[in-house]
Order: structure tokens, then C-alpha cells, then sequence
């Protein structure tokens, strides 16, 4: 064996080199390990057989290499192993010539993942209940007390503007607790006219109304010994009113058409982006069903007042459309960053994930740039600069504007802001020295 072919078998990282036909002709030993595929049988057929990877049709970075001539370095991808498993990986090509320059094929290496990728779920893992993700104090707060609250029956209020996750949160006090393996049912109380939605809770007997043809359990009763979620209970009507809270107070229903009452034992979380306090004084709402489930209280503040999630909703979301649509995890132009965090999404998480799955669908690279951005996510006195083609100028100022105030939400303490913004110190100290943005003399690190 060759120093050369030493050197190959004895490094951690997977190496092969293919032909011009795209045909391994080398595979070393890591690359046996990772893939789980032996020498003998990835030699002398094409890559893509080998990795089944959907990163060969879309975002090939050895076809990339073989077709500029340039080496592509360090992208994040996975490939598919023998047994079947996404192993995440990171990727290096770089094309192969002769003494005389002529391309005879390409050679690529990589690296496994899967033990960073493990770690890193484990580190955000203390800022993730379920589906929730979030670094701001004031989810938190909401997340300590997730635990004790999943462990009792307590009706629970859940507040918040639209599109913020209040049944995502809902969702996470059920699979926390002891009802985890029951069902969870879900109603939009504002959604229905009052026939509809009392049918809809409490169910019906044959003949009940005309069209119903048979017996229908009601969500009440289908929740069984699990969560019933209302959302938007503030919409509903005083007379809707009066009958959910006889079924609170009595935790019986009696289904239209019946005059035999059925036990309910769900757990009950109710969920509105109104401000019931307002109703209850103006006698929209009544006061006694308001103490009934205003026994918890949770409310999960707007997206606009906790942009340091932004970077780890991004991620979140970036990952979740990605394996939804069957598309290889694409990256974010860190430049972009910035204009995602300065923006107000009145829409909150849920117009967030609407940008993440559009930008998936839309961006033909492997990354989510500028020119991925709908304009009204850039900064209202920013939009002429942008349609005027000067939009390094707005980046450059909307950065600032974001650094500025992360530093100011930390005393100037620059290690703090840095992990406010989801960035690498390093990468903050030269932008804030690029930005030429004046920092005081002590900060607050002492």
C-alpha cells in the first residue's frame, strides 16, 4: 500500500472518487463505516446508488464541482445508510485532473454528523416542550411550569394573539402528563354558529334535528379520559355560555335529542386571543364561566417581543418543511438574519412557518437568500432601498439596528448578545467592528 493510500484509509472522514461516468473507482475505509457498505460493492457503480440520497438530484455538490470546476466546501447534507437510516453529514468535492489538466472525475469527502447533530438536539432540548421552541425568558417561564401543570386536571386558560401556538401549547400540557396516550380533541368554538357548535360538544340522537340520520358522540365525550381543547372560547355566545359552564360545573352532558345525561371526565383547556377581562366588564362574557377556567393562566407573548427565538424557530421549521416536502435541508444567507429578526410578523409563528415553507418551495439554490425574502418582511423605510437595488445599504442598517439593540438588552455585555442573536461571538465582534458600531468602555460582564 502507497504512503498516498495510507493516508486515505487511516482518516475518519468518508473519501471516494468517481469517474467522468459518475462510477466509483475508490472507496476508503471510513466510507465503508459510515455508509455501511462494503469496498466491493460500491466500487465500479454510480454514487448515487450508493448514497440514495435526495441531495444527488437537487443539490449534488460533486456535480457542482464537475461542472464549475470549483471545489465545494463544507456542506450540510445527509445520505441514506445500508439500513436505511438519514445520517447528516457534511460535504467537501473537488474535481480531479491529470498532469496535463485534463478532468479524469471527481473526489469528495465526508463527514459524520450524526454525534454533532445529537448533541446539538440535546443542548436545545432545554429550550423545547414538544413542538415549542423558545430561548425568551418569558416562554420559559411557561415552559417550567408545563410539568406541574400536564400533572393535573386543572382547567387551563391559555392566552395569546393569533398564530402564536396556543394549540401547540395545548398540545404540549397534554403529552406531558399522564394522559399522554389518550385522545386529544380540539374545536374553533368561534368557527360555529351556536346550533352547530352545541351539536358539535355535546353530540346527538337520532332525530334530533333534521339530517340526523343516527347517533353522533360529541367532543366532550370522544376526548374520553384525555384533553378537550376549545380555542377561541371568547367568541362564543352568552347562551353557549350558560351551557359550557353547567358541563364545568357538573361535568355531565346530555347530547340533543337525549334525556340521559353522560358523565365527561376530559381535562379541559380553553384558548382565546381576545382579552376576557375586557369582556367580563363590558358583560360580553360571563363572569362566573371567566373564574371557571381562569383556574391556570397562561399567556405566550407575541413573536414581535421575543425575536431571540427567531434563529431556533428557523432551524425548527427549516427541518420540519424540508423532511415534509422530501427536499434536502437547505441554509440561511446569515445576512438575511438580521431583516428576519427586525421584522414585526404580525402573524407570529404562524406566518413565520408560512415564510420557511414558500422559501423551501421557491429558492433554487441551496440557500434561503435576499432575494427569497417577500418585500413586506423588509423594514418599511427600507423598501425603497430595495426597489431602488441599494440593498446592501438597508442589510447593513437593519443589522445594526439589531446589534444595537441586542447589546443595549445586556448591558453592552457582548458574549450575551451574541447568544441573543444566535450567532458566534466571533462572527458578532467583526460585524459590530465591520458596522463600525461605537461600544462603551465597560460592559456588562461585571
Amino acid at each position: 500500500m502507497d504512503s498516498t493510500k495510507a493516508i486515505l484509509e487511516s482518516i475518519s472522514d468518508g473519501v471516494f472518487t468517481v469517474d467522468s461516468g459518475w462510477k466509483i473507482t475508490s472507496f476508503n475505509r471510513a466510507a465503508e463505516e459510515i455508509t455501511g457498505v462494503p469496498r466491493a460493492e460500491a466500487i465500479g457503480r454510480e454514487c448515487s446508488e450508493v448514497f440514495r440520497s435526495s441531495m444527488c438530484e437537487t443539490a449534488c455538490a460533486l456535480r457542482e464541482s464537475m461542472s464549475t470546476g470549483r471545489p465545494v466546501l463544507c456542506r450540510s447534507g445527509y445520505i441514506v445508510d445500508s439500513d436505511g437510516e438519514r445520517i447528516p453529514v457534511s460535504v467537501s468535492t473537488a474535481v480531479l485532473r491529470d498532469e496535463k489538466g485534463k478532468v479524469l472525475g471527481g473526489a469528495e469527502t465526508f463527514r459524520d454528523l450524526s454525534e454533532i447533530e445529537s448533541l446539538k438536539n440535546q443542548l436545545q432540548g432545554r429550550y423545547r416542550v414538544g413542538d415549542l421552541a423558545s430561548r425568551s425568558s418569558g416562554m420559559q417561564k411557561i415552559f417550567k411550569l408545563i410539568p406541574a401543570v400536564a400533572s393535573s386536571p386543572t382547567t387551563v386558560l391559555i392566552e395569546g394573539e393569533t398564530g402564536t401556538g396556543k394549540e401547540v401549547l395545548a398540545r404540549a400540557i397534554h403529552s406531558s402528563g399522564s394522559r399522554r396516550d389518550e385522545p386529544f380533541a380540539a374545536l374553533n368554538c368561534g368557527a360555529l354558529p351556536d346550533a352547530l357548535l352545541e351539536s358539535e360538544l355535546f353530540g346527538y340522537r337520532r332525530g334530533a334535528f333534521t339530517g340526523a340520520t343516527g347517533d353522533r358522540e360529541g367532543r366532550f365525550i370522544a376526548a374520553g379520559d384525555g384533553t378537550l381543547f376549545l380555542d377561541e372560547i371568547g367568541d362564543i355566545s352568552t347562551a353557549m355560555q350558560v351551557k359550557l359552564l353547567r358541563v364545568l360545573q357538573e361535568r355531565v352532558v346530555t347530547p340533543l335529542g337525549s334525556n340521559k345525561s353522560i358523565t365527561v371526565k376530559a381535562r379541559i383547556i380553553c384558548a382565546t386571543n381576545r382579552d376576557l377581562d375586557s369582556l367580563v366588564q363590558s358583560g360580553e362574557f360571563r363572569q362566573d364561566l371567566f373564574y371557571r377556567i381562569n383556574v391556570v393562566r397562561l399567556e405566550i407573548p407575541p413573536l414581535r417581543e421575543r425575536p431571540e427565538d427567531i434563529p431556533q424557530l428557523l432551524d425548527v421549521l427549516l427541518k420540519k418543511h424540508s423532511f415534509a416536502q422530501g427536499v434536502d435541508v437547505k441554509e440561511y444567507d446569515p445576512q438575511i438574519l438580521p431583516l428576519l429578526m427586525g421584522y414585526s410578523w404580525p402573524g407570529n409563528v404562524r406566518e413565520l412557518e408560512n415564510f420557511v415553507e414558500r422559501a423551501i418551495v421557491l429558492s433554487t439554490g441551496v440557500e434561503i437568500t435576499i432575494q427569497d425574502l417577500p418585500v413586506e418582511i423588509l423594514p418599511r423605510r427600507n423598501k425603497a432601498a430595495y426597489a431602488s437595488g441599494t440593498m446592501r445599504g438597508a442589510r447593513a442598517d437593519t443589522e445594526r439596528q439589531m446589534i444595537l439593540a441586542a447589546l443595549e438588552n445586556n448591558r453592552f455585555n457582548r458574549t450575551a448578545a451574541a447568544l441573543e442573536l444566535g450567532i458566534h461571538k466571533t462572527t458578532f465582534y467583526r460585524r459590530i467592528k465591520a458596522l463600525g458600531i461605537p461600544l462603551p468602555e465597560s460592559d456588562g460582564r461585571s
